[in-house]
């Protein structure tokens, strides 16, 4: 047997998780979201459902805009639009705008959970695995998928976002039918469990240098730009500071490798 090239060896990575099939990586997913990223989320969904009760729609509605757009930014803004009596145009547009942020999360982990298949074209579990792409499954999958054996990936991040799917549609309806018994703040409280989540989720990227430089400049700019532009400081934020941790980034690529 001849000895590899630097090359060869580059090009042979070593997957630090392997759950042995398939199954034991869509199990493994399934177990990682029971526990806080299923009690976090579904603590904030009870007060979504309290709220679609609160805003005069029925519980069939609640629960639709949880199946189908499974995204809480962009269903609060539908419930809105539709409890003020606004046009189909309207929601669709407040939603699309609410949701854009879900297509660089598509671009960014899709590969990575397609990565080794013997079929690269399209397929439908493709496009439903897609569906499922929201912050929380989106961050756990970009932060333990790439240490992954290829093929377990895309059953590990299934098992994962399908057990905290469910747990939503279940909050939702629990919320719609607790309305009586939570306190509105205490219902806005629960909404706003989830982005707290996420800030303490994406500390542990701080070790990543090429994540580091996204959160900081975003820590900085965010507050700034809000008290300067309340309306699109955090587009700005988003636009500027990612692109500026990008460029970062490169730079410190190209002066590592010269």
């Amino acid at each position: 047997m001849e000895p590899q090239s630097p090359q060869d060896t580059q090009r042979s990575p070593t997957w630090t998780d392997d759950f042995g099939t398939p199954a034991g990586a869509g199990r493994a997913g399934a177990w990682a979201a029971v526990g806080a990223p299923a009690l976090v989320l579904g603590a904030s969904y009870v007060g979504f459902g309290a709220f679609v009760h609160q805003s005069g729609l029925t519980f069939f509605q609640g629960v639709a805009s949880s199946i189908t757009g499974w995204a809480l930014p962009g269903q609060i803004a539908l419930i809105e639009i539709f409890a003020a009596g606004g046009s189909l145009l309207a929601a669709a547009i407040a939603v699309g705008l609410a949701n854009a942020r879900l297509m660089p999360m598509v671009v960014t982990l899709m590969p990575i959970l397609r990565e080794g298949e013997a079929a690269p074209s399209p397929r439908l579990i493709h496009y439903l695995s897609a569906h499922f792409i929201a912050l929380t499954g989106w961050a756990i999958a970009m932060q333990r998928c790439p240490d992954m054996t290829p093929g377990q990936r895309l059953p590990f991040f299934l098992g994962f976002t399908l057990v905290i799917w469910f747990s939503t549609l279940f909050c939702t309806a629990l919320g719609f039918y607790l309305v009586e018994i939570l306190p509105p703040t205490v219902t806005l409280g629960l909404v706003f469990l989830n982005p707290l989540y996420f800030m303490l989720l994406f500390t542990i990227d701080i070790v990543r240098r090429d994540r580091r430089w996204a959160l900081l400049i975003g820590v900085v700019l965010g507050p700034v730009l809000h008290m300067i532009t309340p309306e699109w400081g955090l587009l700005i934020t988003g636009l500027g500071g990612g692109t500026l941790a990008f460029l970062i980034t490169q730079y410190d690529r190209r002066r590592g490798k010269s």
